[in-house]
């Protein structure tokens, strides 16, 4: 307390220190002291407020604890009294064990008085069943079991509750109800004959397929019902699980196998071509069956039951094992080649699994082959399982090798010619020379058939090579200055194509006895052109990177006042075609070409963006001086690249905007606009209209005007001619344009 004294008063003279700093402050003492002693009474006041607070708090608890208290005291005493209550009643609740079974007996009795209408009727309700079941009428039949089943299982569930062990009256009411588990195989063989006839019946009477199916599935129900109350009771009735689905999947999958077995109609001695006939029955069999199931069959069975899928891979399993019998026997060559081109492609071609019409509902891909590999060594070599297992494990590793290739920092090799280029090509038809030099010691057919899986090995592989290209450029977008090498791989990735080309046609001249291009050539054909299309973009899209900014820069005050935009633009694009010099014919001329046309697209583009207005004929005549003089920069440069006979046309069009700019007199202005369009007829009313903003100039009758005589004399252009405007869009406002158009109507 003392030294919480000390510091008080400590605390204090600081506080009136402060506050006597000057002379002058000596006057307002007694005000100093009125403040502090309102303070006091103030904190003083809410002190005593919080105690109070805290005193009432603990009063009320001190109150809750006592009638707490108290209630406690008096649920003790009840347990008291229930616990008394409850050892007085032990004997009372032995004493009720009569009552107790008899209320057990009751229930049996019960059951039995319930059943007794159909005990009674059980002999007649056989004899209904019976002839139900011979006249087909399947489910009603199936009806009147499950009551003759029902009444039997219940009885026997009621003596099995009373006395488990009693067997004789179990063997009484089995004796009673014996002609049931007869009616039930009964029935079940006009279900297994309607399954086994399954694809002709969905056709003529698909409806006795559907009860077929409700029926079993009726049953399914019952199993389980009568599985789960033996786990509860240890009882279940005779005959119970009947497992009827698992026998009509069965049945089914004997129907399919009986249905593939029974295709062969001549035999070898009778008919050369006993196989070539087997295979393509088999093939017609297999197609018309899933087309039956896919339409028609599907409807009659519960969608959980996956039923093509199902019939699919018995169809699949019960080919197998038929390919498997035929290739056991002894073969002759011509049925060796026969037999691997039906297992290995036409199997799954569009002719049979991958029809179309089946590819909505499988996946082929997902199948298991036809012969196990052992099998096919002995048919056609150690090449059949090399070149089946590992062509496509090849060409991925082949890709994968190619691609850690384009992450070096050093530049990729060149040909005799200069050309980058990787070893990808080399590799892969090393592999396809390799087996199809095998493969033409077998059998010249065999031969075509190989090369033309190498031919469709060949497409899938590029189309997985554009999508690796696209990937790496991504990949580098994200950061520009990796792979440093990036533009060099790229170009050789271009360069690939036309090595592909090359080696492609080099391999068909070689093993193919057909000179006529097929639509495998053709696809693949389309696919290199557009990996190597891909490339040259993705390397302009680089190029124009680097160009952006000094783009952004044509026709603005800073490039009329005297900028180097142009100067950078083409010191630019020159740099990077000394490296797409390297690029082989002919997309190197067609990159050129594409290059001029983005880069003439993109100055127009900066005109029609009217980014800058002239204020007066000065400066129009300076601006349309600079831009001549920049169209013929461009068109020195591309020249010199040698971008093709276009170079003037598109260097002239930025000329051509230059001499309307230029154009001192006003009233001329329309012959110099028709001159325009009459050079490029492409170019639209808003393209008109945006050059006549930049002029400055133009009077609003007089734009009026010009885009109202220049729409009643439009100009076709040829569709041979490339055009340039088409896809230059110009910044404006639509209702500006709307109103513009009908102020021109209404002059007119």
């Amino acid at each position: 307390m003392e030294e919480t004294s000390r510091e008080a008063v400590a605390t204090a003279v600081q506080r009136v220190a402060g506050m006597l700093q000057r002379s002058d402050q000596l006057d307002k003492v007694e005000q100093y002291r009125r403040r502090e002693a309102r303070k006091k009474a103030s904190v003083e006041a809410r002190l005593k407020a919080a105690i109070q607070s805290q005193l009432d708090g603990v009063r009320t608890g001190l109150t809750q604890l006592h009638s707490a208290l108290l209630d406690v005291k008096d649920i003790q005493g009840s347990l008291a009294d229930v616990s008394k209550d409850w050892r007085q009643s032990i004997n009372t609740i032995e004493n009720l064990k009569d009552v107790k079974d008899a209320v057990v007996q009751h229930s049996q009795l019960a059951s039995a008085v319930e059943n007794l209408k159909n005990i009674f009727s059980v002999p007649e309700i056989v004899a209904d069943t019976q002839q139900l079941i011979e006249q087909g009428e399947l489910l009603q039949a199936h009806r009147k079991l499950m009551e003759l089943e029902c009444s039997r299982d219940d009885l026997m569930y009621e003596q099995y509750r009373m006395d488990s062990k009693n067997t004789s009256d179990m063997n009484l009411i089995s004796i009673y109800f014996e002609d049931v588990q007869g009616l039930s195989d009964e029935l079940a063989k006009q279900l297994w004959m309607v399954l086994q006839r399954s694809m002709v019946t969905v056709r003529r009477d698909p409806t006795m397929l559907v009860s077929v199916v409700r029926i079993i599935e009726r049953e399914v129900k019952i199993d389980r019902r009568m599985v789960d109350r033996k786990k509860q009771s240890g009882f279940i009735p005779p005959g119970r699980p009947k497992r009827w689905k698992d026998k009509m999947f069965e049945v089914l999958e004997g129907t399919v196998s009986t249905r593939i077995e029974g295709t062969q109609s001549v035999t070898r001695e009778a008919d050369k071509m006993w196989l070539v006939r087997l295979l393509e029955i088999t093939r017609k069999y297999v197609l018309d069956d899933l087309m039956v199931v896919k339409n028609l069959m599907v409807q009659c069975f519960p969608q959980h039951y996956d039923t093509f899928n199902r019939f699919f891979g018995l169809y699949h399993n019960a080919v197998s094992s038929r390919v498997k019998e035929l290739a056991s026997e002894d073969l002759e060559a011509n049925e060796i080649v026969s037999m691997l081109t039906w297992v290995l492609n036409t199997y799954k071609s569009a002719e049979m699994m991958g029809h179309p019409d089946l590819a909505s509902e499988c996946d082929i891909n997902a199948l298991e082959p036809l012969l196990p590999q052992d099998v096919v060594d002995d048919l056609l070599s150690k090449y059949v399982k090399t070149f089946t297992s590992n062509i496509t494990g090849w060409l991925r590793k082949a890709l994968e090798t190619d691609k850690k290739d384009w992450q070096k920092d050093t530049e990729p090799e060149a040909d005799q010619d200069g050309y980058y280029q990787t070893t990808l090509p080399a590799i892969v038809f090393q592999m396809f020379e390799q087996n199809l030099q095998v493969a033409a010691q077998i059998d010249g057919d065999f031969k075509e058939q190989v090369l033309k899986l190498c031919l469709k090995q060949m497409n899938s592989f590029l189309i997985r090579y554009r999508e690796e290209a696209m990937t790496y450029k991504e990949e580098h977008l994200r950061d520009r200055q990796l792979p440093q090498c990036y533009v060099q791989y790229m170009i050789a990735i271009i360069n690939n194509c036309q090595t592909f080309k090359e080696s492609i046609n080099s391999l068909k001249r070689k093993y193919s006895q057909s000179s006529e291009p097929t639509d495998s050539d053709a696809a693949i054909e389309r696919t290199l052109n557009e990996v190597a299309k891909d490339g040259c973009q993705f390397l302009l899209d680089e190029v124009f990177l680097d160009l952006e900014h000094h783009l952004n820069e044509l026709l603005t005050r800073k490039w009329l006042m005297g900028s180097h935009a142009v100067d950078t633009i083409c010191v630019t694009v020159e740099d990077y075609f000394n490296d797409f010099n390297k690029i082989k014919k002919p997309f190197n001329q067609e990159m050129t070409s594409e290059a001029l046309r983005r880069v003439v697209v993109e100055y127009i583009k900066a005109v029609m963006q009217k980014r800058i207005t002239f204020k007066n004929a000065d400066e129009r005549r300076e601006g349309a001086d600079r831009m001549i003089k920049e169209a013929d920069q461009f068109k020195f440069l591309f020249r010199k690249l040698a971008a093709g006979e276009d170079t003037d046309r598109l260097c002239g069009a930025i000329a051509a905007i230059a001499e309307v700019f230029k154009l001192t007199d006003p009233t001329l202005l329309f012959l110099e606009v028709t001159t325009l369009v009459s050079k490029y007829p492409d170019i639209r009313e808003e393209h008109i209209q945006a050059l006549l903003a930049v002029r400055g100039d133009a009077s609003r009758e007089m734009r009026q005007m010009i885009i109202g005589t220049l729409s009643e004399n439009k100009v076709s252009y040829s569709a041979v001619t490339q055009p340039i405007f088409k896809d230059i869009s110009v910044p404006t406002n639509t209702m500006t344009t709307m109103t513009s158009m009908a102020t021109a109507k209404l002059l007119k």
